[in-house]
């Protein structure tokens, strides 16, 4: 088993160039299995895991994550990178002091949102949601754990599909520390392609979406990572539908 440093040092170097996909488990059996299919790091996912403690998406604890993040990393010898959602708070402070949490669960990377909970769907304000990728960078920069810090924008998830504004913030984000940049939800090509560029030489990771684009298309306008977010743990779950309703009598 490598050690929790080893992990974290191989992430960074799948960063560093070429292309790889980073799929998403629910669970420790989940995680294994793609292990054993031979991928070269996972990541969690807040709803897949979600879906296992019979809540929404949104409705984990952060206790419960924590111990859901330690449980995988400890049972995994790949890079694993936590889906933090917002870092369990909205101010700067509270954001480092959860982060410090998730980077003792042996995690590689972790990413930020920058979505409004609660309410009227929509993203935090620019100053705030860099002050809080700027928090992050910095706890995880006091013991140089090495963790990866992903930045997020939810802007396309949350009824804000602005290319201009989603650039800006990707910018302001990297600028804030981010190591990678993940704007979940564009699946037009130039688009993506516009992403790619404005952020280089920092790494972009795409969400793979139903009709969107393959990963050999992904893979050749530069995207570096793919990830999967909830979909695999939707597949799972409807065809477990379909065979247990087959066992349902009148």
């Amino acid at each position: 088993m490598p050690t929790t440093a080893e992990k974290r040092a191989a992430f960074h170097r799948l960063h560093e160039d070429g292309f790889f996909v980073l799929p998403n488990p629910w669970d420790v059996g989940s995680a294994l299995h793609l292990q054993r299919l031979g991928f070269k790091a996972l990541a969690s996912t807040s709803s897949g895991f979600a879906m296992t403690l019979g809540k929404g998406d949104y409705g984990v604890t952060r206790d419960q994550l924590l111990e859901h993040l330690r449980d995988v990393s400890a049972a995994i010898d790949l890079p694993y990178n936590a889906d933090f959602e917002g870092g369990y708070a909205v101010e700067p402070e509270g954001v480092a002091a959860n982060v410090r949490l998730a980077i003792e669960t042996g995690v590689a990377g972790l990413s930020i949102e920058d979505r409004v909970l609660g309410g009227e769907p929509g993203l935090l304000d620019l100053d705030l949601a860099v002050a809080r990728m700027r928090a992050a960078r910095t706890e995880i920069d006091r013991d140089n754990s090495g963790v990866v810090l992903v930045g997020r924008c939810e802007g396309y998830l949350v009824g804000q599909a602005d290319l201009g504004k989603t650039i800006a913030r990707l910018e302001a984000y990297a600028d804030a520390g981010a190591d990678c940049l993940y704007p979940p939800g564009p699946r037009d090509k130039d688009e993506i392609a516009a992403i790619v560029k404005a952020v280089a030489p920092r790494p972009v990771n795409i969400l793979l979406r139903p009709q969107g684009l393959s990963l050999g298309e992904l893979r050749d306008l530069g995207v570096r990572r793919v990830s999967t977010g909830g979909a695999l743990a939707f597949v799972a779950h409807r065809a477990f539908d379909a065979a247990a309703k087959e066992l349902l009598v009148d």
